[in-house]
């Protein structure tokens, strides 16, 4: 089961942040053949880390919520909040496998909160940008939740356009850039 964790950082939080780097790295190793895509989300200027997103194959919710939430951020007060939900790779790929490669153009995390009738279930024809996309979805993967999406586009307005106006209570868009180790 695929699954999208996102952790918004705590205001502040950065020096804690950087403290930990080594050990989220060697924590996230541990889990290398699991990731599809991981990365943090930034500032406008690209400059400072808002939050930190990793969409990973698990076993079941119980493995995602323990990969979330046993995180070393996460145990030491770096994020104010975390989102997990059921995911599906509907481009089934990994980011390390995205055409377009680690660098070059814009990249954004795109969140769709659902509001009624499912929407986007499919990534959208012709979009060489997707480096990975797919719906959020209820634990038992029957219940539309929203839709997430990692893309290289020219702004945050072009990759929000690629959810549909209207059929979500909210659309979130962060700047992005592949992690892991450099």
């Amino acid at each position: 089961m695929e699954f999208l964790c996102y952790h918004r950082d705590r205001p502040g939080s950065a020096t804690l942040r950087d403290k930990l780097l080594e050990e989220h790295w060697s924590y996230m190793d541990r889990y290398a053949k699991e990731l599809i895509a991981r990365g943090p989300t930034l500032t406008d200027d690209g400059e400072t880390a808002t939050g930190s997103v990793h969409m990973v194959d698990l076993p079941d919710s119980a493995a995602a919520r323990a990969f979330a939430f046993d995180e070393p951020n996460y145990q030491a007060g770096v994020y104010r909040d975390v989102l997990v939900r059921r995911w599906s790779n509907t481009l089934g790929r990994t980011m390390w496998d995205f055409p377009g490669g680690r660098t070059g153009g814009n990249r954004y995390l795109v969140i769709g909160l659902g509001a009624g009738q499912p929407a986007d279930l499919t990534p959208p024809p012709d979009h060489d940008g997707l480096i990975a996309y797919g719906p959020l979805l209820s634990d038992d993967g029957t219940t539309w939740l929203g839709t997430a999406a990692l893309v290289r586009s020219p702004g945050p307005d072009t990759a929000r356009a690629l959810l549909t106006p209207g059929r979500y209570a909210a659309i979130e868009v962060h700047n992005w850039q592949f992690g892991g180790r450099r």
